[in-house]
């Protein structure tokens, strides 16, 4: 249901889908039927602050809450995985594992990450169409925690 409603969100506030027909309707139809499985109550703790590949791909940054009603706990996380396409398919498959966990997500904005672990450097720059640019300083300094022996870890606002 969530996934409906974000496309749906995306498809009216963009005029994306609406000239497709059908795809609005579809979009509206397809979650029934469908069979979630039931969470389970998992901690901010068990989810890691950076998941990223290695290259050039999308990423995301995302808040993570325990449950509804309780976002003045949350953890600032960053995705980017080069098989996605888009940012939103980064956000559909962490959101499906965090609703597993029982916790909640948001996306604040996403870019672009180049990451040469050979050279122990990261990129960040860009922005999503989607979700708007990510605070690219707060993404680089949940990386520098993460890779503390990385000598070079840097952030732009230029670039798509």
């Amino acid at each position: 249901m969530r996934i409906w409603r974000f496309a749906y969100s995306i498809a009216v506030k963009y005029g994306r889908f609406v000239a497709s027909g059908n795809l609005v309707s579809h979009l509206h139809n397809s979650h029934r039927g469908l069979k979630m499985a039931a969470p389970t109550e998992k901690s901010l703790d068990d989810v890691p602050e950076v998941e990223i590949d290695d290259g050039t791909f999308k990423y995301i940054l995302m808040k993570v809450y325990p449950s509804k009603g309780t976002e003045d706990v949350s953890k600032t996380i960053v995705r980017g995985f080069k098989s996605a396409g888009y940012h939103v398919d980064i956000y559909d498959d962490v959101d499906a594992k965090l609703h597993k966990m029982g916790l909640e997500a948001e996306c604040i904005g996403g870019g672009r990450i180049e990451h040469d672990p050979d050279q122990k450097s990261i990129n960040v720059y860009g922005y999503s169409q989607g979700y708007g640019r990510a605070d690219h300083a707060l993404t680089a300094e949940i990386l520098k925690k993460r890779y503390p022996d990385y000598e070079k870890i840097t952030w732009t606002n230029e670039g798509y």
